[in-house]
């Protein structure tokens, strides 16, 4: 039986991340977090964008997961990809130093973790000061795929997590049939 990870990562396609990392104001040069990277769908993208500057960190507690991207990261020819194991559910978690990221991403990874609170704070920590915070999730359960209804982490509530940790919301879009996606700054 596939995990809670392993089922969303088979149909991230339902949250288009070509198209949703267009909506994240990327440009070359940007050092980026994707929280919870999974099998790198939003790594690869976002490298896409980066075009051989910046970087992207893929951080995730699932080492298989890791050396999935890495692989694939290689044969791409991305050099700007860097795998980082790690649990996100701890304080220094992502093992990034204070301010070093213009932008964090946190996709279907809210519904995973029960310490939310310290994600989000720890994407606050490595965020520079007027940076910002992504964040993409189910907006409901779909046949049987996504997280069953009751770890749904709503719009608002995500909206309110991050408000609380100090964010202030830039945008909200549309991030796939499925999906809702939320911008927010650092102040």
């Amino acid at each position: 039986m596939a995990t809670k990870s392993e089922a969303v990562s088979l149909h991230v396609g339902f949250a288009h991340p070509a198209r949703n990392i267009r909506l994240l104001g990327i440009e070359p040069g940007m050092k980026i977090a994707d929280f919870g990277s999974g099998v790198g769908a939003y790594v690869f993208a976002i490298a896409e964008v980066l075009a051989g500057s910046g970087h992207v960190y893929a951080i995730d507690v699932q080492r298989d997961l890791l050396r999935r991207v890495k692989n694939e990261s290689n044969r791409l020819g991305y050099k700007n990809v860097e795998v980082l194991w790690s649990d996100l559910e701890s304080s220094g978690g992502s093992k990034l130093k204070d301010g070093s990221v213009d932008l964090v991403l946190i996709s279907n990874l809210l519904f995973q973790v029960n310490e939310k609170k310290i994600v989000i704070a720890e994407a606050w920590r490595i965020i520079r000061s007027g940076g910002r915070l992504a964040i993409i999730d189910w907006s409901d359960s779909f046949s049987g795929m996504g997280p069953p209804e009751d770890d749904v982490i709503k719009k608002e509530s995500a909206i309110s997590l991050a408000k609380s940790n100090g964010f202030e919301l830039l945008k909200e879009f549309p991030a796939g049939a499925h999906h809702y996606g939320v911008i927010f700054r650092k102040r």
